[in-house]
């Protein structure tokens, strides 16, 4: 028999982190603990508020439910969570805790023997124009060669500048840069806007408009400059079939996968399946997780052997992160087993 049950837990950022859907200073996420016999596990059901397509009122209740329920078994619990991606995802890590020998190594391989290491993009948040110039000079210091910008929030022209002084400094050989608009172009302006970012060599915009404009979103994938990568457009889309409808529909260039926001390992494999039938390339980012989300995430991202920089830069964001084996260097995640883990709920 295993026992279970769920713990809050409010991450506070070490700085105000924006976005074009606002500011945010603290980072609600939710634990599932496991025990069977003298073995314990542990998984975070990572929930982003106002993103997370299970950001509702009965998410306690479900989470409760679950914990209640939990001798049904993984496979049929994930079936009965459809609606719930990010408690699936913790509901499967949990389980792969509980089974795995140290319950912190999911998925064994080089990276978690130290022998290798997952390159990941740098993270540059909205702010003041001053406020990105300091973080794109400090994540280029750290040695990486892929930043990721989030746009869209302050003026559209200073974030060319930026974008136009970083190509000045560094060749598309030296810095691969992403953006990311988390939806705030309108599909008027999206083309025009697209063209004037494509001047800068960029590698692909994530989420140029905001999700469920179909027919705006394809014909933008179809005539655009500059690759596009989906992100959000992907929450909420739970079956097998309405994935490839969706891709087929849309074709574009990329897709983003968070296991938090469409279902965890499982359902990011589908999307990947679906993906690479049509040609369409993906990579993996984290949610916003603590360490314990990015510790799965990570070691299972390197499982996958996907060569591009993945979005798992995230763990040392937070005050009151779990001290952990994750850390970075040289634009490279690294985990360090001999580095204890530190929970201290």
């Amino acid at each position: 028999m295993i026992k279970a049950n769920y713990k809050k837990y409010i991450l506070d950022f070490k700085r105000p982190s924006g976005t074009s859907r606002g500011v945010m200073t603290t980072k609600e996420t939710w634990f599932i603990l496991l025990e069977s016999d003298s073995k314990s596990g542990i998984g975070e059901c990572g929930i982003l508020r106002g993103l997370s397509i299970d950001d509702r009122p009965d998410y306690e209740a479900k989470l409760k439910w679950t914990c209640q329920n939990i001798n049904l078994g993984l496979d049929v619990l994930i079936a009965e969570l459809i609606e719930f991606p990010s408690i699936q995802f913790g509901l499967e890590t949990a389980f792969k805790s509980l089974e795995s020998i140290d319950k912190f190594q999911l998925f064994p391989s080089n990276f978690t023997s130290g022998k290798d290491a997952i390159p990941i993009n740098g993270l540059v948040w909205m702010g003041t124009e001053a406020f990105m110039r300091d973080q794109i000079e400090a994540k280029i210091k750290a040695g990486f060669n892929c930043i990721k910008l989030k746009i869209g929030a302050i003026d559209f022209q200073t974030e060319l500048d930026i974008l136009k002084s970083i190509r000045q400094t560094f060749s598309v050989s030296d810095i691969e840069l992403r953006v990311d608009a988390n939806g705030a172009f309108s599909p008027n302006d999206a083309l025009e806007k697209l063209k004037q970012l494509s001047e800068y060599q960029l590698h692909s915009i994530e989420q140029p408009i905001k999700p469920k404009q179909f027919e705006a979103m394809a014909k933008l994938c179809e005539v655009t400059p500059l690759p596009i990568a989906l992100d959000e457009e992907l929450i909420g889309v739970f079956s097998e079939v309405e994935k490839r409808e969706l891709l087929q529909a849309i074709k574009p260039q990329y897709i983003i996968l968070k296991p938090s926001l469409v279902g965890g390992f499982t359902g990011s494999m589908q999307w990947i399946n679906s993906a690479e039938s049509q040609n369409i390339k993906w990579w993996i980012t984290s949610a916003l997780e603590s360490n314990i989300g990015l510790n799965a995430i990570s070691q299972w991202t390197y499982t996958l052997k996907n060569k591009m920089p993945q979005g798992l830069g995230t763990g040392s964001l937070f005050t009151n992160n779990f001290p952990s084996p994750l850390s970075v260097k040289n634009g490279t995640l690294h985990y360090n087993s001999k580095q204890p883990w530190e929970l201290n709920f």
